[in-house]
């Protein structure tokens, strides 16, 4: 078994270990000493911790950071939810990275090469790719919803029905479109526009590549200097990684508690194990048939993945996933492109999570859709849930609209939100590891994929 496996397999042992230990807390299952409970539950993580100091890399950093976040999370909850504070810091840094290092790679890639057909049929390959594979996404969501019955016969606390939701602004079809181009690259880069960004940067590149040499040639190497600063640049900030991740496990913990996880196990597990079947149902026959190395590719993709699964933000994957598929072996004009215009139009976490959102708010709402009904809500997610990435509270904004237009209740989503950050981490998660598998793909289908096992 693989670095990256093994660790994925202890994680979860040993977060199982710790839940166990958790509830004779609660429910006296083992009848253990007083003060006792605490070091039995610390004593693997030193041992990870021991583990990490002798491999020396930041994904066994960072999954050593998710448990000492989940433990001390519970232990210390009153410290733990001040803690937010630095893996927001983290964020923010990776932020700063995402605008210049799009706008440099994009412009390299397509001036560069002056292959201007080609970034058209990168583009109608990536979105016909992302369509089929996020509709498959959205409908083993309705399945699992379906089969676990998440939601059914669930007694709801008076006060939670009579709750209000944040305000949020209402999206039409207009807004979703204008959404896409910038009318400032400033504001957009200030405001986390990744794809107005991405509109820009490629035009940008295509104008550059139709002016003469004498022009071209300076900004050429301007775009590639940059995108060579600014990969260095992710390297420093990734090395503060680790604590970010802490901070953000364990400020989940200590404000919802791992109570939370009993009260919700059936909607957490439904989503859980759906992902799960979609990534081995899906992605990986995608990857089999296409004969991309998988363990090498697990590789590859386990810093961005982790990184996104205990900071819930696809951007702050963004940097090391660009520059990890890159020495994967997928040229670095093909992973500018994909990847963030993925992370717009192939959300497929995101979709498989909507389908089982909104089949759930029916559920505790007690209302029994037909087939049929469900059917035109999961054409209805299709088209709603591309190009709203960078909305803020994009899938509150989607959720109420669904909810809104097939009349149903909104006050269900109190207790969506309730553990959306418990849930945001698989979706989120699932999110960088399609889109990192769609640049595979895209430079399989333009023959341009050379595998680099050396440098993965």
């Amino acid at each position: 078994m693989s670095t990256p496996l093994r660790l994925i397999a202890g994680f979860f042992i040993t977060l199982t270990i710790a839940v166990l230990f958790t509830l004779t807390d609660h429910f006296t299952l083992v009848d253990f000493p007083d003060g006792l409970l605490i070091p039995l539950r610390w004593l693997p993580i030193v041992f990870y911790f021991l583990y990490a100091c002798k491999k020396k890399k930041l994904t066994t950093w960072i999954f050593v950071s998710m448990l000492a976040g989940v433990e001390f999370g519970y232990d210390v909850p009153l410290v733990a939810k001040e803690l937010n504070i630095v893996s927001q810091i983290f964020i923010r840094l990776v932020k700063t990275i995402i605008a210049p290092l799009l706008f440099g790679t994009l412009v390299t890639g397509i001036a560069g090469h002056a292959n201007l057909k080609q970034v058209g049929r990168m583009g109608w390959k990536s979105l016909v790719y992302f369509e089929v594979v996020s509709t498959i996404a959205l409908f083993i969501g309705l399945a699992a919803i379906n089969i676990s019955g998440a939601g059914l016969g669930v007694k709801v606390p008076e006060t939670m029905a009579q709750g209000n939701l944040p305000v949020v602004q209402p999206q039409n079809w207009r807004d979703i479109i204008l959404h896409v181009f910038p009318e400032n690259i400033a504001k957009s880069i200030a405001e986390g526009q990744v794809l107005q960004v991405v509109v820009f940067s490629i035009l940008f590149g295509i104008a550059l590549a139709l002016v003469k040499e004498q022009y071209r040639s300076p900004m050429i190497r301007f775009a590639d200097s940059l995108t060579a600063v600014m990969f260095k640049f992710t390297n420093m900030i990734m090395l503060f990684a680790p604590f970010a991740v802490f901070s953000a496990i364990s400020y989940s913990v200590g404000h919802m508690g791992l109570g939370v996880l009993v009260n919700l196990f059936q909607l957490l597990g439904t989503l859980y194990v759906a992902l799960l079947v979609f990534l081995l149902v899906v992605l990986l026959p995608i990857m089999l048939i296409l004969r991309i190395p998988i363990i090498p590719f697990i590789k590859a993709i386990a810093e961005p993945v982790t990184i996104a699964f205990a900071t819930t933000s696809s951007e702050s994957a963004l940097p090391l996933a660009i520059e990890n598929m890159e020495r994967f072996g997928v040229p670095r004009k093909i992973v500018s492109f994909v990847i963030p215009t993925g992370y717009s139009f192939n959300l497929d976490g995101t979709t498989l999570y909507l389908a089982m959102a909104s089949i759930f708010v029916a559920h505790m709402a007690g209302i029994r859709l037909s087939f049929e009904t469900q059917i035109l809500m999961m054409v209805t997610l299709m088209l709603t849930s591309k190009g709203v990435a960078g909305v803020p509270r994009a899938s509150l904004v989607i959720l109420l609209g669904t909810a809104a237009g097939f009349g149903l209740p909104t006050w269900p989503i109190f207790i969506i939100l309730g553990i959306d950050e418990l849930m945001d981490m698989a979706r989120t998660a699932t999110n960088v590891i399609g889109n990192c598998l769609a640049t595979v793909v895209i430079a399989k289908w333009e023959k341009e994929f050379k595998f680099n096992e050396k440098q993965v």
